[in-house]
């Protein structure tokens, strides 16, 4: 515990200042995160990730929740579809998901204009709730270029 200054202290009670020796580099084994492949990977289900991708999930729960959907069941799934396509949007852009990103997914699949979500709409989104398999796949078979150049609604 420190000491107020106008309170003589002896020189051997005085903190002498220290200074950090840094660690040597050519001993120090390389953090399994740090390390990076010369060849990154790529192909089907690599993608692009985007910061905060997991916020197009809560933004995809609140703009769906305003259809009308003619079987319930059938929401979550396409919550899920919308969200990762989202994602992918957003990714390929550069920044974090937006509404406009959610909104531009939505309209990919046509759900913006449907009065109600039937299970000719709902079909393409069947089953992704439940694999990441499927998601990604999902995720893979929309064309970027058309998300890119949606524009946000």
């Amino acid at each position: 515990m420190t000491q107020p200054t106008f309170i003589p202290i002896p020189a051997a009670g005085e903190v002498r200042p220290t200074m950090p020796t840094p660690t040597p580099d050519f001993a120090r084994t390389p953090k399994a995160g740090l390390q990076r492949t010369p060849h990154p990977f790529a192909g089907s289900g690599a993608g692009t990730p985007a910061p905060g991708g997991g916020y197009a999930y809560t933004i995809a729960e609140h703009e769906v929740a305003k259809l009308v959907f003619d079987h319930e069941h059938d929401r979550h799934d396409v919550v899920v579809g919308v969200a990762v396509v989202a994602a992918k949007r957003a990714s390929l852009i550069g920044r974090g998901p937006t509404v406009g990103d959610v909104r531009a997914a939505l309209d990919h699949f046509g759900l913006l204009s449907a009065t109600a979500v039937d299970h000719h709409l709902a079909s393409p989104f069947a089953g992704l709730a439940h694999s990441y398999v499927a998601q990604r796949a999902f995720a893979d078979a929309v064309n970027g270029d058309e998300l890119v150049t949606a524009t946000d609604r």
